[in-house]
């Protein structure tokens, strides 16, 4: 397996490039860190860092290192200052023609970046750096963007900005070294959906839903196409186990819905449609009844929303009480912000379900399982390969929660227990209690506790703070 170093420039008591509070160490360390996370996550390699924290490198030490790892590429990242502004790349200016084509496909996927965000591509150039000269195989220096530029300075400060300019390089490198991508493995599940009902008409289906609703079963509609005709299919639950569906599918009979039952997954089956005869005309009522309410909108931070802390904030935090917690931060960024969930609250839960990563319970470290699923005290709780998978579980465990929408299509379903989630049943973190964790009246009130802390401690400004503070008093 090919060995790649990445080296965030500067750290400790070499602040690098400083413009007021900003300094270029931090910023290298961030994109540093998500260069490592995209690598790992997605292709077969070994990726070390020639440091993971805010700590003094020595240029010796950096190199000395790449080459006892025989590195195939070294990539140090850097941010520029003297009044430019935009990208460039170096190499030394003895480079062989191999370190030449990798800065060459390396320059081009972060220049291809730049564009889109309107920075300068200043060319790929050469220059007499220790780390390029003394290291022995390929050796790429990228100086990103310039601290004292204003605009790069502002997009520099953007997660997705970093995020984004994370996949370019790591894109880069592993188109320059044919890297084989890492081959996910998807446990195909048989699962048994319960149906309450299939229409031609969707008001029929939305009806159907309503009625549902009144009898506290929550429902989605699920469009079947069957030649040219479109089906309105009503979904009220889903199960690995035939028999629990059944089950299900007979109580909601139970309660009038006689054309509920049970389908596998995926089946092309289409069940008889079953449209409800057409009402004739109805005498005026002399006492009508009075228009329901519309149902009142959860108090309380949701589950839902936008992420405001970066992931070198919670990174910072964490470890404050646990310096060897795993870098984490940043995939609940990149993976909640794809599905539309509050990764930095996501975090909190982490660090409250794993005692700031330190997993003195049940759930060990090597299980990646941040969010405790299927942990019961009978050591039978879910084990991940890696900790992209871990996130993505913990994430698409909230969004079964908090959304009936189907997942997004960007990542494979690796949550086991997805399909015992009453969709939609947890708008709010309040409304985990006794959900996510039983009776927990008071989980939510300790996750978002972290929060709060997390929030104090973070430079957010003063009226997105009190926003989410506010909206977290109503469930404190």
């Amino acid at each position: 397996m090919k060995v790649i170093i990445i080296d965030p420039g500067h750290g400790g008591n070499d602040p690098g490039a400083v413009n007021k509070e900003q300094f270029e160490k931090v910023y290298n360390l961030a994109i540093a860190k998500k260069i490592q996370a995209n690598l790992q996550n997605n292709y077969e390699v070994t990726v070390i860092m020639t440091r993971t924290g805010d700590t003094t490198v020595s240029l010796e030490e950096r190199t000395n290192l790449a080459n006892s790892k025989n590195a195939e590429v070294f990539v140090s990242i850097h941010q520029n200052i003297g009044g430019g502004e935009g990208f460039e790349s170096y190499v030394h200016q003895r480079a062989g023609a191999e370190t030449k084509r990798i800065q060459n496909v390396l320059h081009a996927s972060v220049a291809a970046l730049m564009s889109k965000y309107g920075a300068r591509d200043r060319g790929q150039k050469q220059a007499d750096f220790h780390i390029l000269r003394e290291t022995k195989k390929s050796a790429v220096l990228l100086e990103v963007l310039f601290m004292d530029n204003e605009k790069n300075l502002a997009l520099l400060k953007r997660e997705d900005f970093q995020n984004e300019l994370s996949i370019a390089i790591a894109q880069g490198i592993a188109q320059s070294l044919s890297l084989p991508k890492k081959q996910v493995q998807i446990t195909q599940t048989q699962i048994f959906n319960v149906i309450a009902g299939a229409f031609e008409q969707k008001e029929n289906a939305v009806a159907r839903v309503s009625l549902l609703a009144k009898q506290n079963v929550t429902a989605f509609i699920d469009e079947i196409k069957n030649g040219n005709k479109t089906y309105y299919r009503v979904q009220a639950g889903a199960f690995q186990n035939r028999e629990y569906a059944e089950n299900f599918a007979k109580k909601i009979r139970s309660e009038g819905v006689a054309d509920a039952y049970v389908v596998e997954k995926n089946t092309n089956e289409q069940p008889p449609v079953k449209e409800p005869p057409k009402p004739g005309p109805e005498p005026p009522k002399p006492n009508p009844d009075p228009p329901k309410p519309t149902p009142e909108t959860p108090k309380g931070l949701t589950i839902g929303g936008s992420t405001l802390l970066t992931a070198e904030e919670m990174d910072r935090f964490v470890r404050k009480v646990n310096p060897n917690a795993p870098p984490v931060a940043a995939l609940y960024v990149q993976i909640g912000q794809v599905y539309g969930i509050r990764g930095d609250v996501a975090y909190a839960q982490a660090i409250q379900e794993t005692g700031y990563f330190r997993f003195e319970g049940n759930v060990k470290a090597s299980q990646n399982n941040y969010a405790g699923i299927g942990a019961t005290g009978k050591n039978e709780s879910a084990v991940f390969k890696t900790p992209q998978e871990g996130v993505l579980a913990h994430i698409q465990h909230l969004f079964a929660y908090t959304s009936t929408q189907p997942l997004p299509s960007q990542y494979p379903l690796v949550d086991p227990r997805f399909q015992y989630v009453q969709r939609g049943s947890a708008v709010t973190w309040a409304q985990l209690n006794g959900k996510w964790a039983i009776p927990g009246t008071t989980y939510s009130t300790m996750i978002l506790d972290i929060y709060k802390k997390m929030l104090n401690e973070a430079k957010i400004p003063l009226q997105t703070r009190m926003n989410s503070l506010n909206a977290m008093l109503n469930e404190l």
